[in-house]
């Protein structure tokens, strides 16, 4: 019993290891931060729930995109929210299965992290506050001088800049 909860904690520390960028990649999907919580918590859920069924030295991070893609459907789903993008775009920036995901996180993130770099300088700034930083648009108001309409206007142009960044940058990659 007592290896069973080691492994867990093991799983669960691997969770926390990638937990920064699952949220930055699930932010580009899906506008709602509040969907974005919902879809982390329950991906961290489900990760505990499963942790005997994930064997140390494989690939956790395509395992974590994976379970991360099924519960993004679920929680937009149950939102009876519009997806941002197209499906045949998510499913490109998810993958299909687990066998899919060995390789195309990193490039996603790395996109991802050219597409942000490529931002206005303030728009950089607010994105950085909110999700490097966490702090809530608020607090980000205060730290720029920005009303708070404004912090969400910027946040939003950024997403919508990123993603469509991040489009071009994939109909561009060969196949």
């Amino acid at each position: 019993m007592h290896s069973a909860d080691d492994h867990r904690a093991r799983i669960q520390s691997l969770f926390l290891q990638h937990h920064v960028a699952l949220r930055m990649f699930l932010t580009t999907l899906v506008p709602d931060f509040n969907l974005v919580d919902d879809i982390v918590q329950e991906t961290f859920l489900t990760v505990t729930r499963k942790a005997d069924s994930f064997t140390l030295g494989t690939n956790f991070k395509a395992w974590l995109w994976a379970i991360a893609r099924l519960k993004m459907h679920e929680v937009v789903r149950a939102a009876k929210r519009q997806r941002v993008l197209a499906e045949d775009v998510l499913e490109m920036l998810c993958g299909h299965d687990a066998a899919v995901e060995l390789e195309p996180p990193d490039r996603r993130l790395d996109m991802i992290d050219g597409c942000v770099d490529d931002l206005a300088p303030k728009a950089r700034l607010a994105v950085e506050l909110r999700y490097q930083r966490a702090l809530k648009p608020a607090e980000i108001s205060r730290v720029m001088g920005w009303t708070v309409n404004a912090v969400n206007v910027a946040l939003s142009r950024a997403r919508k800049a990123v993603r469509e960044c991040i489009e071009l940058r994939l109909a561009a990659k060969p196949t």
